[in-house]
Protein backbone atom coordinates (compact mmCIF):
# COMPACT_ATOMS: atom_id res chain seq x y z
CA UNK A 1 0.00 0.00 0.00
CA UNK A 2 1.39 3.36 -1.03
CA UNK A 3 1.74 6.28 1.37
CA UNK A 4 1.06 9.12 1.63
CA UNK A 5 -2.10 9.52 -0.41
CA UNK A 6 -3.25 12.82 -1.86
CA UNK A 7 -5.77 13.04 0.95
CA UNK A 8 -3.04 13.01 3.62
CA UNK A 9 -0.28 15.12 2.05
CA UNK A 10 1.23 17.47 4.67
CA UNK A 11 1.50 21.18 3.88
CA UNK A 12 4.86 23.02 3.88
CA UNK A 13 6.84 19.84 4.49
CA UNK A 14 9.07 17.83 2.11
CA UNK A 15 7.25 14.75 0.86
CA UNK A 16 7.98 11.73 -1.34
CA UNK A 17 4.89 10.09 -2.84
CA UNK A 18 3.60 8.09 -5.81
CA UNK A 19 0.97 9.30 -8.26
CA UNK A 20 -0.85 8.61 -11.50
CA UNK A 21 -0.39 11.35 -14.13
CA UNK A 22 -3.87 12.64 -14.97
CA UNK A 23 -2.68 15.42 -17.28
CA UNK A 24 0.62 16.83 -18.51
CA UNK A 25 1.29 20.20 -20.14
CA UNK A 26 4.54 21.89 -21.11
CA UNK A 27 4.27 25.64 -20.54
CA UNK A 28 6.60 28.61 -20.85
CA UNK A 29 7.80 31.01 -18.18
CA UNK A 30 8.15 34.73 -18.84
CA UNK A 31 11.87 34.08 -19.14
CA UNK A 32 11.25 31.70 -22.07
CA UNK A 33 12.18 28.59 -20.11
CA UNK A 34 9.76 25.68 -19.95
CA UNK A 35 8.00 24.28 -16.92
CA UNK A 36 5.66 21.34 -16.36
CA UNK A 37 2.04 21.74 -15.31
CA UNK A 38 0.63 18.45 -14.06
CA UNK A 39 -2.44 16.99 -12.43
CA UNK A 40 -1.49 14.03 -10.28
CA UNK A 41 -3.83 11.68 -8.49
CA UNK A 42 -4.53 8.51 -6.60
CA UNK A 43 -7.65 6.86 -5.25
CA UNK A 44 -8.19 9.61 -2.65
CA UNK A 45 -8.21 12.54 -5.07
CA UNK A 46 -5.98 14.72 -7.23
CA UNK A 47 -3.64 17.66 -6.86
CA UNK A 48 -2.21 20.30 -9.17
CA UNK A 49 1.57 20.14 -9.51
CA UNK A 50 4.27 22.36 -11.03
CA UNK A 51 7.86 21.52 -11.86
CA UNK A 52 9.82 24.71 -12.43
CA UNK A 53 13.44 23.56 -12.79
CA UNK A 54 15.38 20.82 -14.57
CA UNK A 55 12.42 20.16 -16.84
CA UNK A 56 14.51 19.19 -19.88
CA UNK A 57 15.92 16.20 -17.98
CA UNK A 58 12.53 14.57 -17.38
CA UNK A 59 9.99 15.97 -19.85
CA UNK A 60 10.31 13.07 -22.30
CA UNK A 61 10.53 10.31 -19.70
CA UNK A 62 6.81 9.99 -18.96
CA UNK A 63 3.36 10.68 -20.39
CA UNK A 64 -0.23 10.96 -19.26
CA UNK A 65 -1.49 7.76 -17.52
CA UNK A 66 2.02 6.87 -16.37
CA UNK A 67 2.91 6.42 -12.71
CA UNK A 68 5.49 8.68 -11.05
CA UNK A 69 7.57 8.80 -7.90
CA UNK A 70 7.68 12.45 -6.90
CA UNK A 71 9.65 14.46 -4.37
CA UNK A 72 8.37 17.92 -3.57
CA UNK A 73 6.51 20.24 -1.22
CA UNK A 74 2.80 21.02 -0.93
CA UNK A 75 1.88 24.67 -0.49
CA UNK A 76 -1.39 26.62 -0.59
CA UNK A 77 -1.54 28.78 -3.72
CA UNK A 78 -4.60 30.88 -4.56
CA UNK A 79 -6.49 29.09 -1.81
CA UNK A 80 -5.76 25.63 -3.26
CA UNK A 81 -3.12 22.98 -2.50
CA UNK A 82 -0.34 22.84 -5.08
CA UNK A 83 2.63 20.47 -5.21
CA UNK A 84 5.98 21.94 -6.24
CA UNK A 85 7.96 19.07 -7.76
CA UNK A 86 11.71 18.98 -7.19
CA UNK A 87 12.42 15.52 -8.58
CA UNK A 88 10.44 12.78 -10.33
CA UNK A 89 10.90 9.47 -12.09
CA UNK A 90 8.59 7.16 -14.00
CA UNK A 91 7.53 3.96 -12.26
CA UNK A 92 7.21 0.60 -13.97
CA UNK A 93 3.82 -1.07 -13.66
CA UNK A 94 5.23 -3.89 -11.57
CA UNK A 95 6.18 -1.27 -8.96
CA UNK A 96 2.59 -0.19 -8.35
CA UNK A 97 -0.68 -1.63 -7.09
CA UNK A 98 -3.40 -0.30 -9.39
CA UNK A 99 -5.92 -0.32 -6.55
CA UNK A 100 -3.98 2.54 -4.91
CA UNK A 101 -4.44 4.93 -7.82
CA UNK A 102 -7.99 4.76 -9.05
CA UNK A 103 -10.75 6.36 -6.96
CA UNK A 104 -13.55 3.88 -6.37
CA UNK A 105 -16.91 3.79 -4.66
CA UNK A 106 -16.74 2.79 -1.03
CA UNK A 107 -19.38 0.16 -1.82
CA UNK A 108 -18.65 -3.18 -3.46
CA UNK A 109 -19.80 -3.09 -7.10
CA UNK A 110 -21.08 -6.67 -7.01
CA UNK A 111 -23.18 -5.88 -3.96
CA UNK A 112 -24.59 -2.77 -5.66
CA UNK A 113 -25.33 -4.69 -8.86
CA UNK A 114 -27.21 -7.33 -6.86
CA UNK A 115 -29.24 -4.54 -5.22
CA UNK A 116 -30.10 -3.16 -8.66
CA UNK A 117 -31.17 -6.62 -9.78
CA UNK A 118 -33.53 -6.80 -6.81
CA UNK A 119 -35.09 -3.45 -7.70
CA UNK A 120 -35.73 -4.54 -11.29
CA UNK A 121 -37.18 -7.88 -10.26
CA UNK A 122 -39.66 -6.02 -8.06
CA UNK A 123 -41.24 -4.23 -11.06
CA UNK A 124 -44.92 -4.87 -11.68
CA UNK A 125 -44.67 -3.84 -15.36
CA UNK A 126 -43.48 -6.97 -17.25
CA UNK A 127 -42.31 -5.03 -20.32
CA UNK A 128 -40.05 -2.74 -18.30
CA UNK A 129 -38.75 -5.66 -16.22
CA UNK A 130 -37.90 -7.64 -19.37
CA UNK A 131 -36.16 -4.65 -20.97
CA UNK A 132 -33.97 -3.93 -17.95
CA UNK A 133 -33.06 -7.57 -17.46
CA UNK A 134 -31.91 -7.65 -21.09
CA UNK A 135 -29.49 -4.89 -20.14
CA UNK A 136 -28.32 -6.44 -16.88
CA UNK A 137 -27.99 -9.92 -18.47
CA UNK A 138 -25.63 -8.57 -21.14
CA UNK A 139 -22.32 -9.64 -19.59
CA UNK A 140 -19.97 -7.19 -21.41
CA UNK A 141 -22.39 -4.31 -20.82
CA UNK A 142 -22.93 -5.30 -17.18
CA UNK A 143 -19.16 -5.39 -16.60
CA UNK A 144 -18.82 -1.82 -17.90
CA UNK A 145 -21.88 -0.73 -15.92
CA UNK A 146 -20.31 -2.01 -12.70
CA UNK A 147 -17.03 -0.18 -13.36
CA UNK A 148 -17.98 3.13 -15.04
CA UNK A 149 -17.83 6.48 -13.26
CA UNK A 150 -20.87 8.75 -13.50
CA UNK A 151 -18.77 11.66 -14.78
CA UNK A 152 -15.20 12.63 -15.58
CA UNK A 153 -14.82 15.18 -12.78
CA UNK A 154 -18.04 16.78 -11.51
CA UNK A 155 -19.94 14.10 -9.54
CA UNK A 156 -19.50 10.43 -8.67
CA UNK A 157 -16.22 10.66 -10.58
CA UNK A 158 -14.81 7.34 -9.42
CA UNK A 159 -15.01 3.71 -10.40
CA UNK A 160 -18.52 2.29 -9.90
CA UNK A 161 -19.74 5.86 -9.45
CA UNK A 162 -22.43 5.40 -12.12
CA UNK A 163 -23.91 2.40 -10.33
CA UNK A 164 -23.82 4.23 -6.99
CA UNK A 165 -25.51 7.27 -8.56
CA UNK A 166 -28.24 5.11 -10.14
CA UNK A 167 -29.02 3.36 -6.85
CA UNK A 168 -29.23 6.74 -5.14
CA UNK A 169 -31.72 7.89 -7.80
CA UNK A 170 -33.78 4.74 -7.32
CA UNK A 171 -34.01 5.43 -3.59
CA UNK A 172 -34.99 9.06 -4.22
CA UNK A 173 -37.50 7.89 -6.83
CA UNK A 174 -39.22 5.61 -4.35
CA UNK A 175 -39.46 8.39 -1.78
CA UNK A 176 -40.88 10.97 -4.16
CA UNK A 177 -43.26 8.58 -5.92
CA UNK A 178 -44.76 7.75 -2.52
CA UNK A 179 -45.47 11.47 -2.12
CA UNK A 180 -46.68 12.23 -5.66
CA UNK A 181 -49.30 9.55 -6.03
CA UNK A 182 -49.76 9.84 -9.80
CA UNK A 183 -46.14 8.93 -10.58
CA UNK A 184 -45.56 5.60 -12.35
CA UNK A 185 -42.75 4.24 -10.16
CA UNK A 186 -41.65 1.51 -12.58
CA UNK A 187 -41.31 4.06 -15.38
CA UNK A 188 -39.44 6.53 -13.15
CA UNK A 189 -37.00 3.83 -11.99
CA UNK A 190 -36.47 2.68 -15.58
CA UNK A 191 -35.46 6.23 -16.47
CA UNK A 192 -33.11 6.35 -13.48
CA UNK A 193 -31.41 3.09 -14.52
CA UNK A 194 -31.08 3.96 -18.21
CA UNK A 195 -30.65 7.76 -18.32
CA UNK A 196 -26.82 7.60 -18.24
CA UNK A 197 -26.34 4.18 -19.81
CA UNK A 198 -24.33 5.79 -22.62
CA UNK A 199 -21.62 6.80 -20.14
CA UNK A 200 -20.27 3.26 -20.12
CA UNK A 201 -19.03 4.02 -23.66
CA UNK A 202 -18.63 7.80 -23.48
CA UNK A 203 -15.93 7.65 -20.81
CA UNK A 204 -12.60 5.89 -20.82
CA UNK A 205 -11.68 4.61 -17.37
CA UNK A 206 -8.99 1.97 -17.84
CA UNK A 207 -6.62 4.30 -15.93
CA UNK A 208 -7.47 7.97 -15.50
CA UNK A 209 -10.87 9.22 -16.57
CA UNK A 210 -11.19 10.77 -20.02
CA UNK A 211 -13.53 10.77 -23.00
CA UNK A 212 -13.44 8.08 -25.65
CA UNK A 213 -13.33 9.16 -29.29
CA UNK A 214 -17.03 8.30 -29.75
CA UNK A 215 -17.78 10.06 -26.47
CA UNK A 216 -16.19 13.25 -27.80
CA UNK A 217 -18.00 12.95 -31.14
CA UNK A 218 -21.47 11.89 -29.96
CA UNK A 219 -21.91 12.20 -26.18
CA UNK A 220 -23.63 9.82 -23.81
CA UNK A 221 -27.21 10.78 -24.74
CA UNK A 222 -26.80 9.72 -28.38
CA UNK A 223 -24.72 6.72 -27.36
CA UNK A 224 -27.41 5.71 -24.84
CA UNK A 225 -30.12 5.85 -27.52
CA UNK A 226 -27.97 3.68 -29.81
CA UNK A 227 -27.44 1.09 -27.10
CA UNK A 228 -31.11 0.96 -26.16
CA UNK A 229 -32.17 0.78 -29.82
CA UNK A 230 -30.23 -2.47 -30.08
CA UNK A 231 -32.12 -3.81 -27.04
CA UNK A 232 -35.54 -2.70 -28.30
CA UNK A 233 -34.94 -4.41 -31.65
CA UNK A 234 -34.67 -7.72 -29.80
CA UNK A 235 -38.02 -7.13 -28.06
CA UNK A 236 -40.55 -6.91 -30.93
CA UNK A 237 -43.50 -7.05 -28.55
CA UNK A 238 -42.37 -4.03 -26.54
CA UNK A 239 -45.10 -1.32 -26.65
CA UNK A 240 -43.96 1.41 -29.10
CA UNK A 241 -45.37 4.29 -27.08
CA UNK A 242 -43.74 3.04 -23.88
CA UNK A 243 -40.47 2.86 -25.82
CA UNK A 244 -40.92 6.51 -26.86
CA UNK A 245 -41.43 7.57 -23.24
CA UNK A 246 -38.20 5.84 -22.22
CA UNK A 247 -36.29 7.44 -25.09
CA UNK A 248 -37.71 10.84 -24.12
CA UNK A 249 -36.46 10.38 -20.56
CA UNK A 250 -32.97 9.64 -21.86
CA UNK A 251 -32.83 12.65 -24.20
CA UNK A 252 -34.41 15.11 -21.74
CA UNK A 253 -32.78 14.24 -18.43
CA UNK A 254 -30.42 17.25 -18.50
CA UNK A 255 -33.54 19.36 -18.27
CA UNK A 256 -32.59 22.32 -20.48
CA UNK A 257 -31.49 22.70 -24.08
CA UNK A 258 -28.43 24.71 -23.03
CA UNK A 259 -27.36 21.84 -20.77
CA UNK A 260 -27.20 19.39 -23.66
CA UNK A 261 -30.71 17.91 -23.75
CA UNK A 262 -32.23 17.81 -27.27
CA UNK A 263 -35.63 18.06 -25.60
CA UNK A 264 -36.90 19.40 -22.29
CA UNK A 265 -38.88 16.96 -20.11
CA UNK A 266 -42.60 17.17 -20.90
CA UNK A 267 -44.25 14.54 -18.73
CA UNK A 268 -44.20 14.07 -14.97
CA UNK A 269 -41.78 11.14 -14.64
CA UNK A 270 -39.31 12.75 -17.06
CA UNK A 271 -39.41 16.07 -15.18
CA UNK A 272 -39.05 14.37 -11.81
CA UNK A 273 -36.12 12.30 -13.12
CA UNK A 274 -34.35 15.47 -14.24
CA UNK A 275 -34.71 17.15 -10.85
CA UNK A 276 -33.66 14.04 -8.91
CA UNK A 277 -30.65 13.57 -11.20
CA UNK A 278 -29.67 17.22 -10.82
CA UNK A 279 -30.06 17.12 -7.03
CA UNK A 280 -28.07 13.92 -6.57
CA UNK A 281 -25.24 15.10 -8.83
CA UNK A 282 -25.08 18.50 -7.08
CA UNK A 283 -24.98 16.98 -3.61
CA UNK A 284 -22.12 14.68 -4.60
CA UNK A 285 -20.33 17.65 -6.18
CA UNK A 286 -20.62 19.44 -2.82
CA UNK A 287 -19.20 16.42 -1.02
CA UNK A 288 -16.27 16.15 -3.41
CA UNK A 289 -15.50 19.88 -3.34
CA UNK A 290 -15.39 19.97 0.46
CA UNK A 291 -13.19 16.90 0.56
CA UNK A 292 -10.70 18.34 -1.94
CA UNK A 293 -10.56 21.66 -0.08
CA UNK A 294 -9.85 20.26 3.36
CA UNK A 295 -6.23 21.47 3.44
CA UNK A 296 -7.14 25.09 2.81
CA UNK A 297 -7.56 27.43 5.77
CA UNK A 298 -10.72 29.39 6.34
CA UNK A 299 -14.42 28.74 6.59
CA UNK A 300 -15.08 28.86 2.83
CA UNK A 301 -13.78 26.89 -0.14
CA UNK A 302 -12.34 28.44 -3.25
CA UNK A 303 -14.57 29.03 -6.27
CA UNK A 304 -16.30 25.79 -7.38
CA UNK A 305 -16.86 26.24 -11.11
CA UNK A 306 -19.47 23.45 -11.64
CA UNK A 307 -21.55 24.85 -8.78
CA UNK A 308 -20.83 28.52 -9.60
CA UNK A 309 -20.22 29.44 -5.97
CA UNK A 310 -17.97 29.03 -2.97
CA UNK A 311 -19.08 26.64 -0.24
CA UNK A 312 -19.20 27.07 3.51
CA UNK A 313 -17.18 24.50 5.44
CA UNK A 314 -20.01 24.04 7.90
CA UNK A 315 -18.18 21.86 10.41
CA UNK A 316 -15.25 24.26 10.62
CA UNK A 317 -17.64 27.20 10.88
CA UNK A 318 -19.57 25.57 13.73
CA UNK A 319 -16.42 24.39 15.51
CA UNK A 320 -15.07 27.93 15.54
CA UNK A 321 -18.41 29.23 16.74
CA UNK A 322 -18.26 26.74 19.62
CA UNK A 323 -14.73 27.74 20.62
CA UNK A 324 -14.65 28.79 24.30
CA UNK A 325 -14.86 32.51 24.74
CA UNK A 326 -12.18 33.88 27.14
CA UNK A 327 -13.73 34.70 30.50
CA UNK A 328 -14.24 38.37 31.13
CA UNK A 329 -12.03 39.75 33.92
CA UNK A 330 -13.75 39.74 37.30
CA UNK A 331 -15.16 43.04 38.32
CA UNK A 332 -13.17 44.58 41.19
CA UNK A 333 -15.36 45.88 43.94
CA UNK A 334 -14.39 49.38 45.05
CA UNK A 335 -12.74 49.60 48.49
CA UNK A 336 -15.10 50.48 51.30
CA UNK A 337 -14.23 53.89 52.74
CA UNK A 338 -15.70 55.97 55.52
CA UNK A 339 -18.50 58.19 54.30
CA UNK A 340 -17.56 61.77 53.72
CA UNK A 341 -19.28 63.83 56.48
CA UNK A 342 -21.80 66.38 55.37
CA UNK A 343 -20.62 69.94 55.84
CA UNK A 344 -22.16 71.58 58.99
CA UNK A 345 -25.29 73.58 58.37
CA UNK A 346 -24.70 77.31 58.20
CA UNK A 347 -25.73 79.27 61.34
CA UNK A 348 -28.95 81.20 60.83
CA UNK A 349 -28.45 84.87 60.08
CA UNK A 350 -29.13 87.16 63.14
CA UNK A 351 -32.43 89.05 62.90
CA UNK A 352 -32.21 92.55 61.51
CA UNK A 353 -32.59 95.22 64.19
CA UNK A 354 -35.83 97.22 64.13
CA UNK A 355 -35.61 100.46 62.18
CA UNK A 356 -34.88 103.49 64.28
CA UNK A 357 -35.15 106.86 62.63
CA UNK A 358 -31.97 108.83 62.87
CA UNK A 359 -31.79 111.49 65.66
CA UNK A 360 -31.98 115.19 64.60
CA UNK A 361 -28.69 117.06 64.55
CA UNK A 362 -28.25 120.66 65.86
CA UNK A 363 -28.43 122.04 62.36
CA UNK A 364 -31.66 120.20 61.75
CA UNK A 365 -33.22 121.58 64.89
CA UNK A 366 -32.34 125.18 63.88
CA UNK A 367 -33.65 124.65 60.34
CA UNK A 368 -36.90 123.24 61.69
CA UNK A 369 -37.25 126.34 63.98
CA UNK A 370 -36.84 128.69 61.01
CA UNK A 371 -39.35 126.83 58.82
CA UNK A 372 -41.98 126.28 61.49
CA UNK A 373 -43.46 129.85 61.56
CA UNK A 374 -43.97 129.70 57.73
CA UNK A 375 -46.55 126.92 57.94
Amino acid sequence: MKSPYVGTLPVNEPVTAYFLVLSKEIRQKKSGEHYLSLHLGDKTGEIEAKMWDNVAEVVDTFERDDFLKVRGTVQIFQNRPQLTVHKLRRLEEQEVDFADYFPSSERDPEEMFAELRGIVNGFTNPHLRTLLNSVLDDAPLAAMYKMAPAAKTIHHAYRSGLLEHVLSLCQLGKLTAAHYKTIDLDLLLTGAILHDIGKVEELSYARGFSYSADGQLLGHIIQGLRMMNAKFEKLPDFPPKLRTLIEHMIVSHHGELEFGSPKVPIFAEALLLHHLDNMDSKMDAVRGALQRDRLVEGEFTGWIAPLERVLLKKDKYLDEAKAPVPAAPAKVKPAVTAPIPEPPAAAPAPPKPAYKPPQNTLFAEKLQAVLEPQK
